[in-house]
């Protein structure tokens, strides 16, 4: 009787993770089945390092565009524009801009634009909870990385159940320092040309510039 009900228990416990995992995934699927209705993304969102080790916890803001991989990113006084080929990193209190190309080999969770679609490659996924925080109903996911070299253990979103979009984004790294990216605001199909996404050095004629490639 006791080995039926060890059995029972595991099956159970076995079936129970299963479904969380598929409930996960048709969370996430919605989330990267709408952004992917929008031609072109903005958004505003707070930035925070934290890192209790080092006693440090910083929070800045930032600005983000994004039309498919391309991407422009204003965050810590640095502009990140990529094309999908080349990245421009322009430090404006340097007055200094490297240039290099994007390695095939980087994690594709780092792509700022991808953070409506990264689960769908090199992770795993379970369903945590449900809350109501900041006036809307959130769900908890968590996304593990496949790669074990990874240097971070797992990323938490919370979605927003009622809009199905990330409402913030904490990535927990193996070295203590915890990323939250917090969005504060969507804007969505604005008609941003392709020359948004690349640096125009005519318009920056002091800038230095390190060609990195």
């Amino acid at each position: 009787m006791k080995k039926t009900a060890l059995i029972f228990t595991i099956v159970l416990f076995v079936f129970t993770a299963l479904a969380q995992d598929q409930k996960a995934k048709a969370i996430l699927d919605k989330v990267s089945a709408k952004a992917k209705t929008f031609k072109t993304i903005y958004a505003e969102f707070t930035f925070t390092l934290d890192n209790q080790q080092e006693d440090i916890s910083e929070t800045y803001s930032g600005k983000l565009w994004s039309k498919g991989k391309k991407y422009k990113l204003e965050l810590m006084g640095v502009i990140t524009y990529f094309d999908g080929i080349t990245i421009w990193t322009y430090m404006k209190d340097a007055e200094e801009v490297n240039i290099s190309e994007q390695d095939e080999d980087d994690d594709e969770a780092l792509n700022p634009a991808n953070i409506w679609t990264m689960h769908e490659t090199g992770f795993k996924y379970y369903y945590k909870k449900e809350t109501f925080e900041a006036n809307r109903p959130l769900q908890y996911v968590d996304l593990i990385p496949k790669d074990l070299e990874s240097e971070y253990s797992r990323i938490r979103l919370k979605i927003d159940k009622s809009k199905n979009m990330v409402y913030s984004m904490k990535r927990y790294g193996k070295d203590g320092n915890i990323y939250t990216i917090k969005v504060q605001k969507y804007d969505t199909n604005k008609p941003y040309t392709d020359s948004l996404f690349k640096f125009n050095k005519t318009k920056f004629p002091n800038v230095e510039i390190n060609d990195l490639r």
